[in-house]
């Protein structure tokens, strides 16, 4: 068939089964969006700030295990994408972003709009094109969703010249690719796999320390059945949330930094970390010469340069988290009973018995964990749960029961204020039969509040709790901590009116100053199927605890108990 570029670009969108686009058009991408508006192949969403665009293709992404699609111009429209493509870069999100670039006898002229996109978006894309023939573009466009969706999967840019999209020329797109130099290993060495077993069998102190990958990689039921033939505890980083179950016995919470005093403990006593997909990232690590220190670590990652990166592996394995798993489940069947760590397990338990996850509850104010409990204990598995970035963040990973892998949405390493509002949008478009729930502050919501419009237009009925305490929060609890309270610019007193800001883009705002307003708040927000903002005034000096300080070893950690009431 012949046809422009830009009609090559949505007939590759629907051949690869593409849903919905999230997007802002201009100049560049003109063409594109003409060739939109001629098709009925998938749903575009008009965001109302190109950042919001790529947050809500990321929501997408990470709701539905689906590669998620954004759409944007040249120049700013390109540059404002970069912060969500660094968001889906850091945390493995796959994700093809199609941009606009002056044409092609303009690139290197200092152009109206020109701007490098693919020298800026080097360092935060799994990969990036620039179109140079028309030919070339349905490989392109089939290689980008591949590498977006194989292997560690990751955002892909691909950049295209205006006359590219206004040329004619021959569409065939390809069954298949084929790029020798990228070859990812999905399947783990048997050799390395059966010392990995043969390690688990010897140790007395074994413990599964579970990362995003294990989400990313659909292997969550291998992991639950790998800790119960075994009954091996486990720990799970700020990524991998819901992928064991809140209430299932062998979980110790979090870890890390605000991680749970029983989990950061069981690492630092451990003699056996079985690391499945994660990074062993700092904000996990803590001091790195303490972490750890007494156990040998099996590592299993489809990333070879994740390994040994940071902390010195004795059983690498490269390759795919669930393929991994079952020849680690075969290894070890009939050799391994639930009850062979009984006395480790009683060790954990008992740290978990002297210092819970807890937080001391008040009947004059609402505190911040109350809020995110209560939200559980009403919508529990049924929710997806979006945050932004900061205390709000910390609080809503430490205390919402998740159940499941794809509950939790948030940017864990480049740690985006504004991501959470957008990517709710996308996380709702993408699994509409659930309820979407946004945990942010009052300082996050700022950043991309625009989407109310979006969310508006398109009915997309998320709902916003601010968890309002009038302070860029976790800046504040550093300055109280480390700072000697010099509180130097986090003060957001001076606020705006949420319910009347929700109110004039065509959503539903409350303020809430107690448990009832909040109960009677929340159920009218679900019953009204609206965009809604709930304005929930917090404790101002919360903190999040416990709490690791920066180059501490986890097992120093400030606690609750430690904790005074202002």
């Amino acid at each position: 068939m012949k046809m422009n570029g830009a009609r090559m670009v949505c007939e590759a969108l629907i051949a690869e089964g593409v849903k919905t686009v999230f997007g802002y058009p201009g100049g560049a991408i003109m063409n594109v969006y003409d060739e939109i508006y001629k098709q009925d192949g998938f749903e575009h969403i008009l965001n109302r700030h190109e950042q919001a665009s790529v947050h809500a293709a990321d929501g997408y992404a990470r709701a539905t295990g689906e590669v998620g699609v954004a759409m944007v111009t040249s120049g700013p429209g390109f540059t404002n994408a970069v912060t969500g493509l660094a968001t889906a870069y850091m945390d493995s999100i796959p994700m093809v972003v199609v941009s606009g670039q002056v044409p092609l006898s303009l690139i290197g002229t200092d152009g109206f709009q020109e701007i490098d996109a693919v020298g800026i978006s080097r360092p935060c894309t799994k990969h990036n094109y620039l179109v140079r023939e028309l030919s070339d573009l349905p490989r392109i466009m089939k290689e980008a969703f591949h590498i977006a969706r194989t292997g560690r999967p990751g955002p892909v840019l691909v950049d295209i010249p205006k006359d590219i999209t206004a040329e004619i020329g021959d569409f065939v797109y390809p069954n298949s690719v084929n790029i020798p130099s990228y070859k990812p290993t999905t399947k783990g060495n048997n050799r390395q796999i059966d010392k990995a077993v043969s390690a688990i069998l010897k140790s007395k102190k074994p413990l599964l320390y579970i990362g995003g990958g294990v989400v990313l990689s659909n292997a969550s039921d291998l992991v639950r059945k790998l800790a119960d033939m075994g009954g091996i505890p486990a720990v799970e980083t700020l990524m991998a949330r819901g992928v064991m179950g809140h209430s299932n016995p062998l979980l110790h919470g979090m870890l890390g930094m605000h991680g749970n005093y029983s989990s950061n403990m069981a690492m630092s006593e451990t003699d056996l970390v079985i690391s499945l997909g994660a990074r062993f990232d700092d904000r996990v690590t803590g001091k790195l010469s303490e972490f750890a220190k007494y156990a040998d670590v099996i590592h299993v990652d489809i990333d070879a340069a994740n390994i040994g990166k940071l902390v010195a592996v004795d059983y690498p394995i490269v390759g795919d988290v669930y393929g991994v798993l079952e020849k680690m489940i075969s290894g070890l069947e009939g050799k391994i009973k639930p009850d062979r760590y009984a006395n480790w397990r009683e060790v954990l338990e008992r740290y978990n018995t002297l210092h819970p996850q807890s937080y001391r509850d008040s009947d004059e104010v609402i505190k911040p964990q109350w809020a995110i409990e209560r939200v559980g204990e009403l919508l529990g598995e049924q929710a997806i749960i979006t945050s932004d970035v900061g205390q709000h963040q910390m609080w809503t990973a430490q205390h919402y029961p998740f159940d499941r892998p794809r509950q939790w949405i948030n940017s864990g390493g480049l740690g985006t204020m504004g991501f959470g509002f957008p990517a709710a949008l996308g996380a709702k478009r993408g699994c509409p039969e659930k309820t979407v729930i946004n945990f942010t502050g009052d300082g996050s919501i700022l950043m991309n509040m625009q989407e109310l419009i979006t969310a508006s237009e398109y009915k997309i009925p998320v709902i916003n709790i601010i968890l309002n305490n009038r302070f860029l929060g976790m800046v504040r609890q550093w300055q109280s901590f480390f700072y000697d309270e010099r509180y130097a610019e986090t003060d957001l007193s001076y606020q705006p009116n949420f319910k009347a800001l929700a109110e004039a883009c065509g959503g539903i705002g409350y303020d809430v100053t107690s448990k009832e307003e909040f109960d009677a708040a929340l159920e009218d927000a679900i019953e009204k199927d609206r965009v809604a903002f709930i304005n929930v005034a917090i404790n101002r000096f919360e903190n999040v605890l416990p709490m690791v300080p920066a180059g501490g070893a986890l097992y120093n950690m400030l606690l609750d108990d430690q904790q005074e009431e202002k």
